[in-house]
């Protein structure tokens, strides 16, 4: 039977893969709590009489009995993060429970609107619902690692058949992969890609417990990470789609000006790794409203003057001149971006206006007042000499003021300027830090000076320590409220791919490219990466006389050049 045939008001199909997941440890109990490791099996999901049901046979169920005096609980963890649900199996008819579900643990023992900025926005993680027997409860969706159930009912209790987490996502085969002698680079791909790939439901979004939204400047990592594992990608178009037909041209996207500036590099860099010119040319009407207003924003002066909201980034939101800078070398990006996609769409006289616009933020070089995100843009557009910016404000305190946001540009600056092998170590010691901190996937923002004296997401409270996720952060993500799975995060699988595998495509949808790896101390790096004609294959390996010898297989359409 045709189940959808049978409703004239279906809008869309959710065609999201559910997988559901037993926990892996439980972190600790309080209270009354019997046979809590009973939980850590896989129980069949449905509710029985008495017993759980695993592939090893029978099991009792956890109980949970309030007598009087502490609340009867369970802190599970379900070993990564994942974006989903919690379901809760009980043979108790009508109790009370408390969920609250945690990107850390901090998180997940902290009550909403307690210390510490506990919150239910975007998604909600603290819930008191009643369960019944014979059935089983589902949270809404969010983003967690660890769950903590409460039973809040005195003197009673509820046998837990199971607890299980769902995961939700697109189950997309990652075409795009990357391997290295260092353990520590392939964690960091790999990490970087599971949190893209958490953050790609029908829609790109910026992270899975808060901010569930498509912010398309925060997308343009998202994209390169996207073309360097998937290629073409229907969510990218998507929320790409979204944003313009909800901006008219002579609004700001996000209620941001500089977004328009990103959309433009966003439907650049997509071009190019696709080639689809149907979809670009499906831009062209609203390019050609946008693109004459942004060429305005250049000053005679050589100064950028974007209206409304100044934004690049939130470590550098309160650096005024660090901003400016910044979004001079973006909305230059920007202008040549549009200059090249207007000649491509045969609009040789708006590529003109776009290009000379660009030639005007030449004749200014501003100050990037210490910020390592300013220095990027400045080197990366051509305002200011890379070599320069790299010596004098990307290379001194190595990770120290990196944003993961902009991360990626960053260390593609510091390439550029030549210094690879200092770019590298900064991959490893900035996201690296993550990992030693208990991430599973990379976060909205990280400070180097936050992990001095902090203990890992993965832990209860130290005393003497800090909460790395509970004590810091700032703007939108203060403390408890901060994002453990934000996409923009994800650059690392972009830079590896570009720079190590040495893979950069040189004509829309990889028709021809270039590869020039960097293995800095590596003695080899292997991976593929998708093209419009299928995947690249190469393999780089340090000889004994110290030369890179490299096995490269190329699909058929593809020019290496």
């Amino acid at each position: 039977m045709n189940v959808k045939s049978k409703f004239q008001n279906v809008k869309s199909v959710d065609d999201r893969a559910r997988y559901v997941l037993s926990p892996v440890k439980v972190i600790k109990t309080w209270g009354c709590v019997e046979n809590a490791e009973n939980l850590l099996t896989d129980a069949a999901s449905q509710v029985a009489f008495d017993h759980a049901l695993t592939s090893k046979g029978v099991v009792d169920p956890a109980i949970l009995k309030n007598d009087g005096g502490e609340h009867a609980a369970i802190l599970l963890d379900f070993g990564r993060e994942i974006h989903g649900t919690l379901k809760i199996y009980n043979d108790v008819p009508f109790v009370n429970v408390r969920i609250r579900l945690g990107e850390s643990v901090s998180e997940a023992i902290t009550p909403v609107h307690g210390e510490k900025n506990a919150t239910n926005d975007h998604a909600v993680r603290d819930m008191d619902f009643p369960v019944s027997a014979m059935s089983y409860t589902e949270t809404a969706e969010s983003g967690f690692r660890f769950a903590y159930v409460e039973l809040l009912d005195e003197e009673k209790e509820m046998r837990l058949m199971s607890v299980e987490a769902v995961l939700i996502c697109y189950d997309m085969p990652e075409i795009g992969w990357f391997k290295s002698s260092d353990e520590t680079l392939n964690k960091i791909y790999d990490t970087a890609a599971y949190t893209l790939s958490l953050c790609m439901q029908r829609y790109v979004w910026d992270g899975i417990k808060r901010d569930r939204l498509v912010w398309i400047g925060d997308m343009n990592p998202e994209i390169k990470t996207t073309l360097a594992l998937y290629g073409k990608n229907k969510a990218i178009e998507r929320s790409l789609d979204f944003i313009r037909d909800l901006t008219p041209p002579t609004d700001s996207m996000c209620g941001i000006s500089s977004y328009c500036v990103w959309w433009v590099v966003c439907h650049y860099d997509y071009f190019y790794g696709t080639g689809d010119m149907k979809y670009l040319a499906e831009q062209k009407a609203y390019l050609m409203e946008l693109l004459p207003r942004l060429a305005s924003y250049a000053g005679e002066n050589g100064e950028e003057n974007l209206p409304g909201m100044k934004f690049i980034d939130w470590p550098n939101k309160a650096n005024e001149k660090a901003t400016h800078a910044a979004l001079q070398g973006l909305l230059r990006l920007g202008l040549l971006r549009g200059a090249e996609l207007m000649r491509i769409l045969g609009e040789r006289k708006l590529a003109l206006v776009c290009a000379e616009a660009a030639g005007k933020l030449l004749k200014s070089i501003p100050d990037p007042n210490g910020s390592k995100q300013a220095a990027s843009f400045l080197a990366l557009s051509g305002i200011a000499d890379p070599k320069e910016m790299a010596e004098q404000v990307m290379l001194p305190g190595g990770a120290k003021g990196y944003s993961t946001f902009l991360g990626y540009y960053t260390l593609a600056a510091t390439a550029k300027a030549g210094y690879y092998d200092e770019a590298l170590d900064t991959l490893r010691t900035y996201w690296g830090k993550m990992l030693e901190l208990g991430a599973t996937t990379f976060w909205e923002d990280f400070n180097m000076d936050w992990a001095e004296n902090a203990y890992g997401i993965d832990s209860l409270p130290v005393e003497g320590k800090d909460d790395i996720h509970g004590d810091f952060g700032g703007y939108c993500y203060v403390k408890l409220r901060h994002s453990l799975c934000h996409g923009w995060s994800s650059g690392p699988v972009a830079y590896l791919t570009e720079e190590v595998l040495g893979v950069k495509f040189v004509y829309p949808g990889g028709k021809m490219i270039t590869v020039d790896p960097h293995l800095s101390d590596l003695t080899f790096a292997e991976g593929e990466v998708p093209t419009a004609f299928g995947p690249i294959h190469v393999r780089h390996e340090v000889g004994e006389d110290g030369k890179i010898k490299t096995d490269l297989t190329l699909p058929e359409g593809v020019t290496l050049v």
